[in-house]
């Protein structure tokens, strides 16, 4: 599951990888746009119907900061490892953290800031158990390494499918499906760092077994179900577990062969029954507010049909203080975070507002917005976590 090679090679590969895999990396420059772009007129509206963008902001943004507090960096408290993104998760009541890329640090370092130069082998994804302090996780399915473990690849890839430690499979959040056997899915996008780029976007079965979540079934015929060439990512932006309703929602961005930066940015929406996450037949497809969900996979690809525009990857959560959902991002890239709110998670969503502005640490990348609610139920606060090169930086937001 490692890659051997060097330094400079895995740094290349890496890089390569993480801008395939988040729509933060496709673009421009940050400084160059707002995290909301002007009205255009789409490009792919049918003729006679007149064009509609589901993705302006609508109304007023009910959020207002008392305070944010930078709280540090999160840490394993029993391994240690570079890391990206982090989406968190509960099922049957305990809250996980998925993982994407995952660096080793050295033999016997205990201290990222401590680690020495080179490559010491990593995995694509892994799982966490996350803990009442946002600033320390536990790390789980761990290898036998001495004097300090690290932790084994969450998503496995399977050679009967061609696939091989080339694959990268960038998950996003757990979504429990049954409580009672402590069951979830993840969404993943399943990615060949060498030859054919996105290939596709798949589900996980994953159960927890001796406490650590284990993915037991991927499904598919090549394990995904929604071909990157003709369909939307479905859940490589965001996979949310709504309380509510019982319902799974998944957003992702359009299939590859949208290529500009103006149609690349849209993001889709898709929705399945927890109870029936594992059967492709029961999803709906978002097909905007005139035709609504559809039990066929989306082909329009114009911004009526987008949910969103030019978020990167996120997390939603129900907000109780506010009523409402909240949507945690940071845009396209430039290291901001921004909540938004909504009253149905088709949206329509409101303006964003800016709470934080990190500062990138030696000038990496600072992505993927994650949203931690289970330390405060009453949302009148809300920790919030992102990836500045490669450390996952915490921020806590008071709410007035």
């Amino acid at each position: 599951m490692l890659f051997q090679t060097t330094s400079n090679l895995l740094t290349a590969a890496f890089l390569s990888f993480l801008a395939a895999t988040s729509s933060s990396f496709h673009h421009p420059p940050p400084s160059s746009f707002p995290p909301h772009r002007p009205p255009q007129n789409p490009p792919h509206t049918p003729p006679g119907i007149p064009a509609l963008d589901n993705t302006q902001p609508v109304g007023t943004n009910p959020i207002s900061v008392s305070s944010v507090q930078r709280l540090g960096f999160q840490v394993a408290n029993n391994s240690c490892s570079h890391r990206d993104l982090g989406f968190t998760g509960q099922i049957a009541g305990e809250w996980y953290a998925v993982f994407g890329d995952t660096l080793w640090c050295d033999t016997g370092v205990t201290n990222m800031a401590a680690d020495t130069p080179g490559f010491h082998g990593m995995v694509r994804d892994a799982v966490s158990l996350l803990t009442d302090d946002p600033l320390t996780v536990v790390d789980l399915n761990l290898n036998n390494d001495h004097p300090v473990p690290h932790q084994l690849q969450f998503i496995p890839f399977n050679p009967a499918w061609g696939e091989n430690n080339t694959y990268g499979f960038g998950g996003t959040s757990l979504c429990e499906t049954d409580a009672r056997t402590a069951t979830a899915a993840i969404y993943y996008l399943v990615k060949n760092g060498n030859t054919s780029g996105l290939i596709g976007a798949g589900v996980g079965k994953v159960q927890v077994i001796h406490g650590t979540p284990t993915v037991t079934q991927r499904l598919g015929e090549k394990g995904y179900w929604w071909d990157a060439k003709t369909t939307p990512r479905y859940g490589d932006i965001c996979a949310y577990r709504d309380e509510k309703s019982g319902f799974i929602y998944i957003w992702g961005g359009p299939p590859i062969y949208v290529t500009d930066w103006l149609n690349s940015s849209y993001v889709y929406l898709a929705r399945v029954k927890a109870a029936d996450a594992f059967e492709l037949s029961r999803y709906q497809y978002y097909w905007g507010p005139r035709q609504g969900w559809r039990p066929q996979v989306l082909t329009l690809f114009t911004p009526e049909a987008a949910a969103m525009w030019g978020t990167g990857q996120g997390q939603v959560v129900w907000n109780a203080y506010y009523g409402c959902y909240v949507f945690v991002h940071l845009g396209i890239g430039g290291g901001t975070v921004y909540l938004r709110t909504a009253h149905a998670l088709e949206g329509p969503w409101t303006p964003d507002v800016q709470v934080y502005t990190a500062t990138p640490i030696d000038g990496g990348l600072v992505y993927a917005g994650v949203a931690h609610p289970y330390l405060d139920t009453t949302g009148r606060t809300l920790v919030i976590s992102y990836t500045n090169n490669n450390h996952i930086e915490v921020i806590k937001v008071v709410f007035k």
